[in-house]
């Protein structure tokens, strides 16, 4: 029965990790549709945002209650999960507890303080859910959540709040197993957590406490690697992409613009003709209208944006009461993506479905109401920048299909004829200085 369990676990965990696996190329092509583009300078700098904004979620500390309990989940995530190793080893063994008798007392004290932590993991979930749907925070209730982002959210709570459940009461009926010196139960000291409730299973036998404790192992290590699996489909894909995101993110000063190679190729070759190649040249795009015109590290952004909405109610044309949402913006930006991702599953290349990002999910109303403040950027905690999806946007609006407002034409007109926004001539630009001299003196 032992060695059947053993062929039971490899085959599952296996077929788990590849379907993952498999999952994250698919991911990973998506990501590779965009541009190529540079990302290597400063490597000393974008380490130091890994460490400060991805592992130690600095700019999630501007609301420190908040931060605290994501970080408590955070740190959830990642430490007691290092108990799922031994899970696994028992699992293909057939052992249980394959550490404890190695490490003697520090196993109870890692133990304990798996616990600890899974305990308030689930009290921070329990509050999160009631954040979401009993207080119903605004930015966590808007539109463009209703439906599957919404639904997302709540199972990844309710999912992590029903793993830590099953590990206590594992541990729980695992004591109660010790006391009755049940055969392949190693001793260990007292669990803190599950020892409140380990009384509960005293006066069961050792039969139905072994169906317990099982019964609890199986269904924890199936969730979790149920919930591995789970991640390609949700936001919370960004518990992996945050680290890489955060490493390629922009190390510019803040609201310093990229300038667009072909645009000052063409502003050299008007200057000096004789440079210009000779016979007929392919036509430039300038900005983007669909996914592949944007850069990979949009594409990322896109794919590590956890829906949080602190973009968003940062956003001063949003707050203002304007179309422009940033957070849609990477929702947006994703879910086309993910369209285009399944197109070439299907087709073995993409096949023109008549649809771009430009018009068919972000709208012109969108990109004009960006004042390009770069507050989203600021308020992001893992370096995502909606602005620069929205500028190529607006590019390729402006210069390929020469569709602005008239203002803005007005302003392109006068900078081209006077190098200024004003509609003054140069020669008269410093008139106002001479105003002043002459009624000074």
């Amino acid at each position: 029965m032992q060695l059947v369990q053993q062929i039971i676990f490899i085959l599952f965990s296996a077929f788990a990790i590849w379907f993952f696996v498999r999952n994250v190329k698919k991911i990973r092509r998506n990501i590779l549709l965009g541009r190529d583009i540079e990302h290597e300078d400063n490597k000393a700098e974008r380490w130091k945002n890994v460490l400060l904004l991805a592992l130690g979620q600095k700019k999630m500390f501007k609301y420190p209650l908040v931060a605290v309990m994501h970080f408590v989940i955070y740190a959830g995530f990642i430490i007691i999960n290092l108990e799922i190793l031994e899970i696994i080893l028992d699992g293909i063994f057939g052992t249980h507890r394959l550490f404890a008798p190695t490490l003697g007392p520090l196993y109870s004290w890692l133990i304990n303080a798996f616990e600890i932590l899974a305990f308030f993991v689930l009290a921070a979930c329990v509050i999160f859910l009631v954040r979401r749907n009993v207080i119903k925070v605004n930015r966590l209730n808007r539109k463009e959540l209703d439906g599957w982002p919404k639904t997302d959210a709540n199972l990844i709570l309710i999912t992590e709040i029903v793993l830590m459940t099953l590990f206590i009461t594992m541990n729980a009926a695992d004591k109660a197993l010790q006391l009755q010196h049940a055969a392949n139960y190693h001793e260990t000291a007292s669990f803190f957590v599950s020892g409140l409730i380990t009384p509960l299973f005293a006066e069961m036998n050792t039969a139905t406490l072994v169906i317990i404790e099982r019964t609890c192992w199986w269904l924890h290590i199936i969730g979790v690697l149920a919930f591995l699996n789970y991640l390609p489909y949700s936001k919370h894909l960004h518990i992996i992409l945050a680290f890489p995101n955060t490493y390629y993110g922009s190390t510019e000063p803040m609201g310093k613009f990229t300038n667009m190679k072909e645009i000052q190729t063409e502003v050299l070759y008007s200057m000096q003709p004789e440079l210009a190649p000779q016979g007929e040249q392919p036509a430039m795009k300038f900005g983007a209208k669909d996914v592949p015109d944007l850069s990979w590290k949009n594409l990322l952004d896109a794919y590590s944006c956890t829906e949080c909405g602190r973009c968003t109610a940062a956003c001063p044309a949003n707050i203002t009461g304007k179309k422009l949402n940033p957070r849609k913006i990477m929702m947006d930006t994703r879910d086309r993506t993910e369209e285009i991702g399944r197109n070439i599953n299907k087709n073995g290349s993409f096949i023109n479905d008549s649809k771009t990002l430009l018009h068919d999910y972000i709208t012109e109303e969108e990109l004009r109401a960006c004042t390009t403040c770069q507050a989203c950027v600021e308020e992001c905690p893992v370096s995502i920048s909606p602005l620069d999806i929205i500028v190529q946007l607006r590019r390729h609006l402006i210069m390929e299909e020469s569709s602005a407002p008239q203002e803005w034409n007005v302003m392109f007109s006068n900078v081209e004829n006077n190098f200024a926004p004003w509609k003054f001539s140069p020669d008269d630009r410093d008139k106002w200085a001479e105003e002043i001299r002459d009624s000074e003196g």
